[in-house]
């Protein structure tokens, strides 16, 4: 999905770059908890749940914690809310935490899928 992200901002798509992004995090975040044993059915119960769980153990630090939450309410705003346009500077700015936030959660589940082999 992040791949998308590319194509959205170069054609001015912000907020719908800023969904995909969202939605790359929220993919990677649930996986995460699933390798913990811990299944969540809505967006804002994985938000919690990487923060009580993941943060709090540190598997994650506190400021890719705040990254998440506040690419959550960026995404919701620009989906939801009338006349709210994210600019090339909000993507631009959240792209690369998003990137780490990512590889960051795929490392981890790679060290425990080889865990369980």
């Amino acid at each position: 999905m992040l791949s998308e992200v590319e194509s959205h901002r170069e054609n001015g798509f912000y907020n719908t770059a800023v969904n995909r992004m969202y939605y790359a995090c929220y993919y990677a975040a649930t996986a995460k908890l699933i390798s913990m044993g811990i299944e969540v059915k809505s967006h804002d119960g994985v938000r919690l749940n990487l923060g009580k769980h993941v943060v709090m153990a540190w598997h994650l630090s506190p400021d890719l914690g705040r990254f998440y939450s506040r690419l959550f309410s960026k995404r919701s705003t620009g989906d939801y809310d009338d006349f709210i346009n994210h600019t090339l500077e909000t993507v631009d700015e959240l792209l690369p935490q998003a990137r780490q936030f990512i590889d960051t959660l795929i490392s981890q589940l790679e060290e425990w899928l080889q865990g369980r082999e």
